[in-house]
């Protein structure tokens, strides 16, 4: 009887709390459904006919080939590779100059840096596009107009490929230079020979993010108005879409864009892991 009394005045029993582990599981279980409730809304109101007409027509997709193969792929390709070719061998030449003890090389480099990563592209290209051939009495730069977009993207991509230069070169332990020295190897035998190849391994994942951003850079070309022959891809996207009042053929652009960036970025990843796994 006494015992029955005791367990009646101390009351019920405390719920026993959830863990964290439960409470992360359930709130991940309503984070999903209005997830899953958006989608589904946004699904419902969306007019798809209408979508499909303007952003997926086929009849326009079809208006497009095989020229924005021909010439919008092809021309970003030559654009863009000419254009990081030429950033990667100046950008590699400004990052030395920028770690150089003449003090007039470590000035002229940071001024080109600081400019040309301060520009917008698309001020470079007017003016390589239109404001040196004023200047220069109708100057033209050879086998234009990729002479002029392989400048113009080179010197931008040169600004920020320097910096990543320069950060690998400053990675590569100074033993090894200490030991190339050592070797009775010179100063500049030791960097070409030793110090640039170790900063470029060092150095590959961010100069193929740069080529992903080259390759998105490539379509301010509009804004120097070349010949139909010298459209990218998104200009002879945006030019077929207005003749044809239909933005199939954009998204169609934007689709090969993605063709040419998403395969780089995922070796961009590949190749970040491969060096965290070398440095493990």
């Amino acid at each position: 009887m006494t015992t029955d009394t005791t367990v009646a005045e101390a009351g019920p029993t405390p719920r026993a709390r959830l863990s964290p582990r439960k409470r992360k599981k359930i709130s991940l279980g309503i984070q999903y459904a209005l997830f899953v409730v958006v989608i589904a809304a946004l699904v419902l109101a969306a007019d798809w006919q209408s979508i499909q007409h303007v952003f997926f027509n086929v009849n326009e997709a079809k208006k497009a080939f095989p020229e924005i193969l021909t010439i919008g792929m092809r021309n970003t390709v030559i654009y863009t590779v000419s254009g990081y070719v030429l950033g990667f061998f100046l950008g590699l030449v400004v990052a030395l100059m920028r770690l150089s003890d003449v003090l007039p090389y470590r000035i002229i480099a940071l001024f080109y840096i600081e400019i040309f990563r301060g520009l917008p592209a698309i001020v470079v290209f007017v003016i390589f596009g239109f404001g040196v051939p004023i200047a220069f009495d109708d100057f033209e730069l050879p086998y234009d107009p990729y002479g002029t977009v392989a400048l113009a993207l080179g010197l931008v991509s040169a600004a920020y490929l320097a910096e990543t230069f320069r950060a690998g070169i400053q990675a590569v332990p100074k033993g090894q230079i200490e030991a190339a020295r050592s070797l009775g190897m010179s100063q500049t035998r030791s960097t070409v020979t030793v110090v640039i190849p170790q900063a470029i391994r060092i150095v590959v994942p961010p100069l193929t993010n740069e080529l992903i951003l080259l390759f998105k850079d490539s379509s301010l070309v509009f804004a120097i108005g070349f010949t139909l022959g010298s459209y990218e891809l998104y200009k002879f996207g945006e030019s077929l879409s207005t003749q044809t009042a239909n933005s199939t053929p954009l998204i169609l652009a934007g689709a090969f864009y993605l063709c040419l960036t998403v395969p780089l970025g995922y070796l961009v990843r590949k190749l970040e892991a491969r060096q965290k796994r070398g440095r493990v």
